[in-house]
């Protein structure tokens, strides 16, 4: 299982990093993905990381403000996030893939609770 943290209610322009710790499992051997769900809207992808390689991609639309990266000892992912506008207002999710590079909701599991975070503007 996965849980994220860090959520937050933060004014436009601000940052927040969130975390992701799996619980039970190492996370060695998957890519690790940050996902986001606004109220009415379906999960989108935000930014992902290759365990092993330390690759990393993300969505267009957070390019240059946000940053995953990984921990390999606390096995945990983070996501930093700066810059921050109103249209990233939604609940954070991490996922786990075994999937090669997937910007896919479906190839992600192990989801956990979600972090909210809320941008003012």
């Amino acid at each position: 299982q996965l849980q994220a943290s860090g959520g937050g209610l933060v004014q436009a322009g601000g940052s927040l990093r969130l975390s992701c710790a799996a619980s039970g499992r190492t996370l060695s051997g998957y890519d690790m993905g940050w996902f986001r769900q606004a109220p009415g809207k379906e999960r989108e992808f935000v930014a992902a990381i290759n365990w092993r390689f330390g690759s990393t991609w993300y969505a267009n639309s957070v390019k240059g403000r946000f940053t995953i990266s990984r921990d390999n000892a606390k096995n945990t992912v983070y996501l930093q996030m700066s810059s921050l506008k109103s249209d990233d207002t939604a609940v954070y999710y991490c996922g786990a893939s075994v999937t090669g590079r997937s910007r896919k909701a479906t190839d992600y599991g192990y989801w956990g609770q979600g972090t909210q975070v809320t941008v003012s503007s």
